[in-house]
């Protein structure tokens, strides 16, 4: 770690200087050595900024190239190689995994999805078809994120927070988490849901509203289910009745019981 900050220290810096250390750099990020998010002995998430940072200058640092697959790339980037000891199924060609994202043992990538650089899948999350892992997302363990399913990427500002999905959550159909949102442990997000920083979680079990904290992250409670809904706003058309819609989490409890709850 101390060679890749002595790097980011450099007041001047070439393309010949950085394509070493970036080799190794990406290396420590596709076993999982370095990662952008962590949990600090108190339990709470923090970001390494200075990876970030890292990323950013392979971007700047890389020259447009064709490999051998046909991608058309940054030659910084370009797709990871999955060997057969890392037990992971990517079942297509569709799917396209960027160099310097870590996999965990039996994750499982439907065609067609796409995970970016620097992003984090742990042991058995499954990826299903038209799903996108944006840059930095760190997901747990047990993960499904059901197909079409959007986990946006954050780069800049580098102390921003990724998106965070912790162990045994499910991610509906056609759901999108994004702007540093973190999904505690156990939730099920319902199909169709859209969690942003800039949109209230109306908990319906115990009457608040959840709210961006400090950091501008809306944070979805351990063990809770969140569906679509609606909230009424002020309208100012005359005889028309406005609504926005809005995450609503309806019920907390163990996954078999999430799971009842939400068949019809």
């Amino acid at each position: 770690m101390n060679n890749y900050l002595e790097i980011l220290k450099k007041d001047t810096l070439n393309r010949e200087e950085f394509l070493p250390v970036w080799k190794d750099f990406k290396d420590d990020l596709n076993k999982g050595n370095l990662r952008v998010a962590f949990r600090d002995e108190t339990g709470n998430w923090q970001v390494n900024k200075w990876i970030k940072q890292f990323i950013l200058l392979g971007m700047k640092f890389g020259e447009i190239q064709k490999f051998n697959d046909g991608t058309i790339d940054k030659d910084t980037l370009g797709e990871r190689e999955i060997t057969l000891a890392e037990k992971v199924r990517k079942v297509s060609s569709t799917v396209s995994i960027r160099d310097g994202v870590y996999l965990g043992k039996g994750v499982t990538f439907m065609p067609p999805s796409y995970a970016n650089i620097g992003s984090y899948i742990d042991d058995g999350t499954m990826v299903d078809s038209l799903a996108l892992v944006g840059s930095c997302a760190q997901i747990g363990k047990n993960v499904h994120i059901g197909a079409d399913v959007v986990i946006g990427g954050v780069l800049e500002p580098v102390g921003a927070y990724p998106v965070i999905v912790e162990d045994d959550v499910f991610i509906g159909a056609g759901s999108q988490i994004t702007e540093g949102t973190i999904v505690k442990k156990g939730a099920i997000i319902g199909a169709g849901v859209t969690i942003t920083s800039s949109t209230p979680v109306y908990d319906n079990v115990n009457s608040v509203i959840i709210k961006p904290n400090e950091n501008g992250q809306i944070i979805i409670p351990e063990n809770a289910l969140v569906i679509p809904g609606t909230a009424q706003i002020e309208s100012k058309i005359s005889e028309v009745k406005l609504a926005k819609t809005v995450p609503i989490i309806v019920k907390y409890g163990s996954k078999v019981e999430l799971e009842k709850a939400l068949r019809p």
